[in-house]
């Protein structure tokens, strides 16, 4: 099939890319920087076509002629809520649209969206599908309107929800694994918070999944079953990281950060950030998602309608992940 990837030079693009390729698909890559294309794609046996989600040209260009649109692109950082919306909820309405009238043939618009979307759960209640969405934080509820553009916006459509995805290219978990450089892990989040995962090959491969007809008008959560604790996933990731890089091994030194003071630290970042005119992940915003009680999901329904499941667990991805980290001089 034809397919038209936005976000093709980012971590879960990029990936999405390799295995749309894997599979003999046609790709088509919106890219914002031709440069940093060449370097992430290389010698790919891709089409790009030179804009952002803000040309319509390149829109135009890119929807024309497909047959399955996966919008991965996105801001998961902002400098302000106007900015998170601008892109996460007006770009992806105006992506739709496009598609709508260039793609007459279009089988499927496939959007990648995120937990967050969905909001928190309580311990020991993954989150499935049939319940509303409470998003608790601006991130999320840009996301949750990028959901409602393409659930309005008169196309074939599936929605993806992942919750944390790792990997080999990822720069933001990265910042968990480099903690074992140095020994100590600032305990900012509730130690027995419960987490789900989703390794990024496959995520990749749930993406290309959500193209079966059984998945047409639904949303899907795409996870490992397997739920971890905070303190699991960081104890497994910083002695991953310290493996990968030669270091002996040993057990990490938490130190708790009290809730009012994690809440007043990331207030002072994420103003900071704002007066620099600077996009930051680290804000009081942020202190709703790294409180709360658990963020677990269900790929129950994904696994029943699409044949997918999760073939990556912790004990795998991680010490692989922080190996392509140390290999490529990133830990």
């Amino acid at each position: 099939m034809r397919t038209f990837v936005t976000g093709a030079t980012g971590f879960v693009g990029s990936h999405l890319v390799d295995a749309l390729l894997h599979d003999g698909h046609e790709v088509v890559c919106l890219v914002r920087d031709p440069a940093k294309a060449a370097r992430v794609l290389g010698q790919r046996p891709v089409r790009t076509v030179a804009g952002s989600l803000f040309a319509p040209d390149a829109l135009e260009q890119g929807c024309r002629g497909a047959d399955v649109i996966l919008h991965v692109a996105g801001l998961i950082a902002a400098r302000s809520r106007e900015e998170f919306h601008a892109v996460n909820g007006g770009a992806t309405a105006r992506l739709v649209e496009t598609a709508r009238r260039v793609a007459p043939a279009l089988r499927r618009f496939v959007y990648v969206s995120s937990l967050s979307a969905a909001g928190p759960t309580r311990r020991g209640r993954p989150l499935n599908e049939s319940e509303p969405p409470h998003p608790v934080s601006e991130y999320g509820r840009s996301k949750l309107a990028g959901e409602e553009a393409v659930q309005s916006g008169e196309v074939p459509w599936t929605i993806v929800r992942p919750p944390t995805v790792y990997g080999p290219r990822d720069v933001e978990t990265l910042r968990a694994f480099r903690f074992a450089r140095f020994g100590v892990v600032p305990q900012y989040a509730n130690p027995d918070q419960e987490l789900s995962f989703v390794h990024v090959e496959d995520l990749a491969r749930a993406v290309i999944a959500a193209t079966a007809p059984a998945c047409e008008g639904r949303i899907y959560f795409a996870c490992h079953p397997e739920i971890r604790t905070w303190r699991e996933a960081m104890t497994a990731i910083f002695a991953a990281a310290r493996a990968a890089s030669g270091r002996p091994p040993r057990p990490p030194r938490f130190v708790p950060i009290p809730a009012p003071l994690t809440v007043s630290i990331l207030w002072v970042l994420g103003t900071a950030a704002r007066a620099a005119g600077r996009a930051t992940l680290l804000s009081r915003d942020k202190a709703n998602e790294l409180l709360a009680e658990a963020w677990t999901c269900s790929p129950a329904a994904l696994s029943t309608d699409a044949g997918w499941r999760a073939a990556i667990d912790l004990n795998t991805g991680l010490p692989g992940t922080a190996q392509w980290y140390a290999t490529h001089g990133w830990l």
